[in-house]
């Protein structure tokens, strides 16, 4: 499309209600941002979403005051008002009335000329001077980012925050540890959608980030590093597949078999971002593709390793989550049991009861139901005593739905397909579980969706069962659950069903 075609069609948008948001004396600014200044400053704008440069806002503001006589702050409210109206994208812009400072004057963006300078410095070598004042301007760049509702974050992106940072770090010396982790501090905020990631991307950010950590050793780089391949990789399958193209896999694999102190929280954020199917954007994500490249490496078992440590290594839960994303099909599943997962994990469920360790449990008893799904994996867990032991800890943490939740959903699982495995369920007292916690918790819409879930697996291959939950009162609850929550209809009507009622679609 020609640039008159789409100035045509721009203006034929400023029509409304009958008569256009601009008048003439304003179709020259109009031609300017048509033509050049609703755009993506840093890169393209979202598919269809208007984008306006600081100029263009700033003149529009200027011509409203001097044009219609406006006051600055009606003048500011205007533009505002009018480019809202249209569609315009108006995230990092910097927005204040005249006489009140312009953008030059904004914290950001005196921050960032400032760290433009000593980007350029850098080029002479880092000195302490340098590194010093480095790291004061990255610490403030950072406060300022991550202050709630301040819109910082997209100031700085879209004048060039993403693109500055990503050279600062390139030029700092490895042996300059606080300055790197500074800079990559204060990139983390930056990250916040699409197009900033992408430009991350553009400016080899991954490739830098993943030199300097296969050669450090430093918790505080590993640390740092591992949050920014979160950030970068969050909601964005691309930047997925730059780091596993870099071997983002052997890296973590490396850390995990050589010591312990360098093991940290980001790292399994990291594992769990980098497997996470969170791009909507994608139709077919390669995630399932990368787990099992994970598995492969040894890293699922690197993650079994550390669930031997029990309750008191402080990374289970995160390894726990982080296995689960591993484990994404029969073989690995069953890897994990034949390398002792199962026996671990009923330990730790086991002692977070104990202790009262709510989290350790959530997490433990997500990851078991998990394993489960291998067909193999379920009579292991049986014998192993899981169900008595799933419901001795459901006693101990009764006041809590979210754990009670896990619990249903790992039965259910156990349970799928197999009538011996749901009268054992039974004998050990899921139908009284599902019946007390759906009484206590009615609000609780996921605990009641795993309760229905949990109920059908129980009674679709086991008369006996249905016969007992029917005569204790079940079906009263489970058409609570129905009606109460949309969220539990069709797992209520598959539980209705199967309990053999005529009406269970009503």
């Amino acid at each position: 499309m020609d640039h008159r075609l789409m100035l045509c069609v721009f203006f034929n948008d400023l029509y409304v209600n009958g008569r256009t948001v601009f008048e003439g004396r304003e179709l020259l600014l109009l031609l300017q941002i048509g033509i050049g200044g609703i755009r993506g400053e840093m890169g393209p704008p979202s598919k269809g979403v208007r984008a306006i440069s600081q100029e263009a806002f700033d003149d529009l503001v200027k011509e409203n005051m001097e044009d219609l006589g406006m006051d600055p702050a009606e003048a500011l409210q205007d533009a505002i008002d009018t480019l809202t109206l249209q569609g315009v994208d108006l995230s990092g812009l910097v927005m204040c009335a005249p006489g009140e400072g312009g953008a030059k004057d904004n914290p950001v963006i005196q921050c960032l000329e400032r760290l433009k300078q000593l980007d350029c410095d850098c080029n002479d070598g880092m000195n302490k001077g340098v590194n010093e004042e480095l790291v004061q301007f990255l610490d403030k760049l950072t406060q300022l980012a991550t202050e709630t509702n301040s819109g910082n974050a997209a100031i700085a992106t879209k004048n060039g925050g993403v693109e500055l940072l990503c050279s600062v770090c390139s030029k700092i010396p490895k042996d300059c540890v606080l300055a790197l982790v500074t800079s990559w501090k204060a990139l983390v905020p930056l990250l916040q959608d699409t197009q900033s990631q992408e430009l991350f991307k553009k400016c080899g950010g991954p490739k830098v980030v993943m030199q300097i950590l296969d050669q450090s050793q430093n918790f505080d780089i590993l640390d740092g590093g591992f949050t920014l391949i979160a950030a970068a990789a969050t909601g964005n399958e691309i930047l997925k597949e730059s780091f596993m193209e870099l071997k983002v896999d052997e890296l973590v694999m490396r850390i995990l078999s050589e010591k312990s102190i360098l093991r940290t929280q980001s790292l399994y954020d990291a594992i769990r971002v980098l497997l996470t199917a969170d791009d909507n954007r994608v139709v077919a994500s390669q995630v399932y593709s990368y787990a099992r490249t994970f598995a492969k490496v040894g890293i699922a078992g690197a993650l079994v390793d550390l669930l031997h440590e029990g309750l008191s290594s402080p990374m289970l839960v995160s390894a726990s989550i982080a296995l689960k994303f591993i484990a994404v099909n029969d073989e690995i599943c069953k890897y994990i049991a034949e390398n002792g997962g199962i026996d671990a994990l009923l330990l730790c469920i086991d002692h977070s009861g104990e202790q009262g360790n709510r989290t350790a449990a959530r997490a433990c008893c997500s990851l078991l139901s998990k394993v489960a799904g291998s067909d193999s994996n379920k009579n292991a867990i049986v014998e192993k005593g899981g169900m008595d032991r799933l419901i001795k800890l459901s006693a101990r943490f009764s006041d809590d739905p979210s754990v009670l939740q896990e619990v249903m959903a790992i039965i259910s699982v156990l349970c799928l397909r197999s009538s011996e495995n749901a009268a054992r369920a039974m004998e050990a007292g899921a139908g009284d579980l599902s019946l007390q916690a759906m009484q206590k918790f009615p609000a609780a819409q996921q605990m009641q969706k795993s309760a229905c879930l949990m109920i059908r697996n129980l009674v679709v291959r086991n008369s006996e069962n249905r016969t007992l939950l029917l005569a204790n009162g079940i079906e009263k609850c489970v058409r609570k659950a129905k009606q109460n929550h949309q969220s539990c209809k069709d797992a209520a009507t598959d539980a209705l069903r199967d309990l053999r009622l005529d009406n269970y679609n009503s």
